[in-house]
């Protein structure tokens, strides 16, 4: 055990982290068998170790960002990773049945839990403080709008909105410019609720898989397409098909605002695949432009994703003053709080080392004559 002890915490130095030390961001070991489960699993025994209370930290986030900086994780998959990562080479984990599963696991594990955690208007991505927004609401409704501008949306504008969520986007998005907006999902309850949410408003949402959407909609039936924060349930195999199958729906002086979480290395946690988002793969830039070769052109890319640590913070402090209220509920233990707190908290510190990025990419068919103008 003791070299166990001393292969996995001798690089913690270089992060100025300490084993039992007394700063919020050092950890507190409980369990030796921490040393040898993150050794032989990587993030996946280092994730479940703390769900089973092998170790604590009173700043996670701030800790995980430490750890990412000083490039301790670089290269430790572990077996489980490992295999995973092979298996992901030669199989399509998102194809069109497999791809329920992220929905059916995640985004409709509970409503209720998403009310307690969310701002009013249930936007389960990452917020834009860039306007000086102070609270989550108001970052939300922010970067809702940013999106908005970035599109040149006006009244009588009718959008695709894939991976529509509760609706939140296409709420607002009727609500404050006038548009018409058409919402697909493949979560069976978030679509329930957020066509009660919608109601009366020009917004339909549908249960569609971004696959069938030539087969239902007409050429150039939409003047815009936003997707925010549903690419990176796509998958690398995916990506070409993924645009081949919006390309055709839009007009031709339309936009596409792609709203994805991204990295220079791309790829997965195998924590995250097992636990959170089954089949969740983060895109690169080059596998982005790839994919839109001859369909689109790049116009803007804009990276807002240091409001993610923010945002993932306010997520977990409203999620920490709701957790009495929800454990009351008998569907939550305390192992499933361990779990969503490493969830939340692991994120934001990514994003705070800046390894995690979030792109706002706006695409058109076939380029805004005299160039398009950024907005911010």
């Amino acid at each position: 055990m003791d070299i166990l002890k001393k292969i996995v915490t001798s690089p913690l130095k270089s992060a100025d982290i300490i084993i039992n030390g007394s700063r919020p961001f050092d950890i507190q070991v409980h369990n030796e068998r921490l040393y040898g489960r993150v050794l032989f699993q990587g993030s996946l025994g280092f994730g479940e170790s703390y769900m089973d209370c092998d170790w604590d930290c009173d700043d996670l986030a701030e800790f995980i960002s430490r750890v990412i900086q000083a490039g301790v994780d670089r290269g430790r998959l572990g077996l489980s990773g490992t295999f995973l990562k092979l298996a992901q080479l030669f199989h399509n984990a998102q194809n069109i049945r497999l791809a329920r599963r992220v929905a059916e696991r995640h985004y409709d594990l509970d409503n209720n839990l998403y009310k307690e955690m969310l701002d009013p208007r249930l936007v389960y991505t990452c917020g834009y403080f860039g306007r000086g927004a102070e609270t989550l609401a108001q970052a939300q409704e922010g970067k809702m709008r940013l999106v908005c501008e970035k599109i040149g949306l006006k009244k009588g504008d009718r959008i695709l909105d894939v991976g529509c969520g509760w609706g939140s986007f296409a709420k607002f998005a009727a609500e404050e410019f006038g548009a018409e907006v058409v919402g697909i999902t493949i979560a069976q309850e978030q679509l329930a609720l957020g066509q009660e949410l919608c109601k009366g408003l020009p917004v339909e949402l549908r249960y569609m898989d971004y696959r069938d959407v030539p087969k239902n909609f007409p050429k150039g039936h939409f003047d815009h397409i936003v997707s925010i924060g549903m690419f990176e349930a796509v998958g690398p195999k995916n990506f070409r098909t993924y645009m081949e199958s919006l390309r055709p729906v839009l007009k031709k002086d339309g936009f596409f605002l792609l709203h994805t979480i991204g990295g220079p290395l791309g790829g997965f946690d195998s924590w995250i695949e097992k636990y959170i988002f089954p089949g969740g793969i983060i895109p690169t830039l080059e596998q982005i432009s790839l994919s839109v070769r001859e369909l689109f052109i790049i116009e803007d890319i804009h990276n807002i994703g240091a409001n993610y640590d923010r945002t993932l913070c306010l997520w977990m402090k409203n999620f920490d003053a709701s957790w009495e209220k929800l454990k009351a509920t008998g569907k939550y233990d305390e192992r499933f709080y361990r779990m969503w707190r490493y969830y939340l908290l692991s994120c934001a510190g990514s994003f705070r080392a800046r390894a995690n990025q979030l792109w706002q990419i706006v695409l058109s068919p076939n380029g805004v004559p005299g160039g398009y103008t950024s907005v911010r």
